[in-house]
């Protein structure tokens, strides 16, 4: 900023006669000069030099003839004066401002330097050119000049010379932009905003992680870290076996661990049942325990908990497992005290060793009672078959009537034989022509009493073989006595070989539990895994976050197309 410098000028009155003339000197000098600015120095100074002063070549003379000393200060000269007036009377005529910014634009394309918009309708009016001209607003845009080097006047402005007021310097650099630095400021401004945008995605979006993912995982970590109460866990493991010698069939599966896998599996249902929960609780308080107060309120039971709160928190701290592959049964026992687990461990191995005994009870049972009862009837048939055969014994007199019909037979057959004989004696005896009458008699005295017997014979066998109550019908009751009496032998024999196998085989049902791993208390806290369970809690919010980000966006990128 340039300011206009202070030199020393004398003004003298040129009719000192004259009464105003006094007034209007003193005026002059008192009057102070306005500063101008940058921009209307250069216009101000043009204007002073274009003009010569009237009265300052001759103030000093005037001032010696007068007789009165010569003033001295600062003073303006009658030019600046005039402006000063003219400007007045401008600023009294009431212009608006659209009025005082046309005036501005038309002075700019007319290139007069004007130090205000009421400067401006001063220099029109003095360049006779009509500032308010409505056809004067087509002409307002001019083409620069390209050709004209800077700081040179346009054509037809005179040429300003240096003044005592130094010019506003004319070389400052232009407020316009060529179209590269234009098209530069522009990418630019577009990479700012894009970075400044960037940025404050990038704190938003650490700001949301902060408090949907690390504000939860800090407060799950303080808990697994200073809250939680520490558990001890204790670890067994036990097999399901059963009986040795089993049949050849069953002998193939006997030593795999497919043998008892159902065996198996059902105690593992058993020992995770509410059931076993209860028997626990009846023998050991597994209720009272995690009742306490010094547990945190997570793992902590309320005061006079249901079966199924209590329920939850055993399937929570009981944990069995089953390994098809080898067969054995692992279960993990948690709880606040490391005694208090090992006992709970050693009870419910407990229940599963009856719960394995009692397994194949009843179809052990069941086998030998049905064996035992086939064996009852077996030997009360052959009983009845007994005392049948020795009732018919008893009827005939005759305790084997076909070895009595035998006998008959065998005498009729020798008595047949002697009378045969008898007869070719009698034929040999009769050949002679004069046979011996005593022997001819005794042989046929012979053939009577053999024909006599044989006939009698003949009439036994006859009543023995025909009627009701003969020897034959007699024989064969008997005979189908004892064939009944061997069958009931035979049933009874394969009854007592049934029930021998049935308890032979029942024995090979039965199951052993054996504990491979026996429990032991722990010394140091198992739960809670402080690190894993805070970088896992941070992997499931993070998870979660992520998912509620993605379906955001996607409605959102749905509900703006």
């Amino acid at each position: 900023m340039t300011t206009k410098p202070k030199a020393k000028k004398f003004r003298i009155r040129r009719n000192p006669a004259s009464p105003d003339a006094g007034s209007t000197g003193e005026t002059a000098a008192a009057r102070p000069i306005p500063a101008p600015d940058a921009q209307s120095s250069a216009g101000a100074a043009s204007a002073s030099a274009q003009q010569q002063p009237t009265g300052s070549e001759q103030s000093p003379k005037a001032a010696a003839a007068a007789g009165k000393p010569p003033l001295s200060g600062q003073v303006s000269s009658a030019r600046e004066t005039r402006l000063e007036t003219d400007i007045d009377a401008i600023r009294q005529e009431g212009l608006t401002g659209r009025q005082l910014r046309m005036a501005r634009r038309v002075a700019q394309k007319h290139d007069l330097p004007a130090t205000s918009d009421f400067d401006a309708v001063r220099l029109l009016r003095e360049k006779g050119i009509d500032p308010f001209k409505r056809a004067n607003m087509l002409e307002l845009v001019v083409p620069q000049n390209k050709a004209q080097p800077d700081n040179t006047p346009a054509v037809g402005q005179p040429v300003q010379l240096p003044q005592t007021v130094p010019a506003a310097k004319t070389n400052l650099p232009s407020t316009e932009l060529s179209p590269a630095q234009r098209r530069q400021h522009e990418i630019s401004e577009m990479q700012r905003e894009i970075a400044g945008r960037r940025r404050r995605k990038l704190v938003l979006l650490l700001a949301r992680l902060g408090f949907f993912v690390m504000l939860p995982t800090l407060i799950t970590g303080y808990f697994f870290y200073a809250v939680a109460t520490p558990m001890y866990a204790t670890k067994s493991e036990f097999l399901v076996l059963k009986a040795d010698g089993a049949g050849a069939v069953s002998g193939l599966l006997s030593g795999t661990q497919f043998a008892t896998s159902q065996d198996s599996i059902a105690v593992q249902g058993y020992l995770q049942s509410k059931g076993a929960m209860l028997r626990l609780d009846e023998e050991m308080g597994f209720k009272d325990h995690f009742t306490q107060g010094w547990i945190d309120p997570i793992q902590r039971l309320d005061p006079n908990p249901t079966n199924e709160q209590a329920y939850k928190v055993y399937k929570r701290n009981v944990k069995i497992g089953y390994d098809p592959t080898e067969g054995v049964v692992r279960m993990e026992v948690s709880a606040a005290d490391p005694e208090v687990s090992a006992e709970f461990s050693r009870r419910l191995i407990s229940y599963a060793q009856d719960e394995v005994n009692h397994l194949s009870e009843q179809k052990r049972s069941d086998q030998v009672s049905e064996s035992e009862a086939a064996l009852e009837l077996a030997e009360s048939k052959r009983r009845e078959a007994q005392r049948h055969l020795v009732e018919l014994q008893q009827d005939g007199m005759v305790l084997d009537p076909e070895g009595v019909i035998l006998s008959l037979r065998s005498q009729i057959n020798t008595f047949e034989v002697q009378l045969q004989q008898k007869e070719l004696e009698l034929a040999a005896l009769m050949d002679n022509t004069r046979p011996n009458r005593a022997k001819v008699a005794g042989v046929e005295a012979d053939i009577n009493r053999l024909s006599t017997v044989i006939e009698r014979l003949n009439d036994r066998m006859t009543d023995a073989s025909e009627g009701e109550n003969s020897l034959a019908n007699h024989r064969v009751q008997i005979q189908m006595a004892q064939a009944d009496l061997a069958t009931r032998d035979l049933m009874l024999q394969s009854a007592l070989q049934q029930v021998e196998s049935t308890r032979m085989e029942a024995n090979r049902q039965v199951r052993y539990l054996t504990t491979a791993v026996a429990p032991v208390a722990s010394e140091e806290p198992s739960y809670p895994r402080k690190f894993e369970n805070t970088i896992l809690a941070f992997l499931i919010f993070s998870g979660i976050y992520l998912l509620c980000s993605l379906t955001a966006s996607i409605l959102r990128e749905q509900v703006s197309s």
